[in-house]
């Protein structure tokens, strides 16, 4: 997720206010629908449930209040869907099919297919991913053929190895190959929203299989933008950590030549809620242009005293014999949900094609 004060707050998706949204609108489309008890029940234990099991709770809760058998209760669904007012609410649809469609795999593939169009089926596909691998990608490989963008995009979203805020997928982590066929389909797919989901999936697959990765884009139309856009953001997480053949595939393989003219942080001390700014002066030193890829890393303090390394895309470019780069960023240092911050000495680095080229670093104070 990205690091954001709003994100304590995303299980306030599924509030009270949420809750009489849902049980207004079924009841408009099925006027027995028994509000009262919907909401007695959905709202059990609310405050403290995570957002997910809040989604899983209201999908529980049709299957008890709605009065027909799965088919008869997804009809009702159906005609519900276009009237939730939020996308990320409308995922309490699928995940109903996800809960009591197993024993409905193809009425449960098409409901996945229609209800993804409102928000998204990602978490729900899953579900029949790890009961029936095999049967399920066929359906999904033949949704990275669909007119719709939102039905492509589950193709790739919905078996993504290592989907956040779902479970991994521990079969496709061991062999990502049954998922080449989508990938294929979608490698230059004509949109944005599609092409992050496949970069996403081949990085997660990167991070245990890099050699399937490279083999599978290797006959990849570079020449494609969409499908080298794909390719780039694919390899991030290699090129961050300076792996050769990563940056080799961008022409960046080579050791920079370069000068560091300066690598200053400032302030060199400061308090939480502050910004430092990083700034940076490299002189080509070759005769001939040459692709230089551009990241810093700050070596963040832990709990226990130590640091973690994170690393952050800066820049790239192509410099000319003796030409210059001047680069300069600032970063707030202050707490999100994905990093708290502890007082002492961050360590940052400049790194330039894979290699750590300077270095400094500032102080936080409590």
């Amino acid at each position: 997720m990205a690091e954001t004060e709003a994100a304590p707050l995303l299980k306030e998706i599924f509030n009270r206010d949420r809750l009489r949204h849902f049980a207004a609108e079924t009841r408009a489309v099925h006027p027995g629908f028994d509000e009262e008890r919907f909401l007695t029940l959905a709202s059990i234990g609310l405050d403290d449930l995570s957002i997910m099991q809040r989604l899983r709770q209201i999908a529980a809760v049709y299957h008890e209040v709605l009065p027909g058998g799965f088919a008869t209760n997804l009809e009702i669904l159906r005609a519900l869907a276009p009237r939730i007012n939020h996308g990320f609410a409308s995922m309490v649809l699928p995940e109903y099919v996800a809960l009591h469609g197993h024993d409905h795999f193809d009425l449960s593939m098409d409901a996945l297919a229609f209800f993804t169009r409102f928000g998204s089926s990602e978490f729900a596909i899953r579900h029949f991913l790890l009961k029936d691998l095999s049967r399920t990608l066929k359906v999904m490989e033949t949704w990275s053929l669909d007119e719709n963008e939102h039905v492509r995009r589950l193709s790739s979203e919905g078996c993504r190895p290592r989907l956040p805020w779902s479970f991994q997928l521990r079969e496709l982590i061991s062999d990502p190959s049954p998922v080449a066929p989508i990938l294929d389909n979608l490698r230059s797919d004509p949109s944005l929203y599609v092409r992050k989901s496949v970069a996403n999936h081949l990085n997660d697959i990167t991070k245990d299989h890099p050699a399937w990765v490279f083999d599978r884009i290797s006959d990849w139309p570079k020449d494609d933008p969409r499908t080298a856009w794909i390719m780039k953001q694919a390899l991030r997480t290699l090129i961050k950590k300076g792996d050769a053949k990563a940056l080799h595939h961008f022409g960046a393989g080579e050791k920079a030549a370069v000068k560091i003219d300066s690598f200053t942080v400032t302030p060199s001390s400061l308090k939480l809620g502050g910004a430092v700014k990083i700034s940076a002066r490299l002189v080509s030193i070759a005769s001939a242009p040459q692709k230089l890829v551009i990241d810093y890393a700050v070596h963040y303090v832990k709990k226990g005293g130590g640091t973690s390394k994170k690393v952050f895309k800066w820049k790239e470019v192509t410099l000319g014999g003796g030409e210059t780069a001047e680069l300069s960023i600032s970063r707030a240092i202050r707490d999100f949900t994905t990093r708290v911050h502890y007082a002492g000495r961050h360590p940052v680095e400049l790194i330039v094609n894979g290699e750590v080229l300077a270095e400094n670093a500032f102080d936080l104070s409590a």
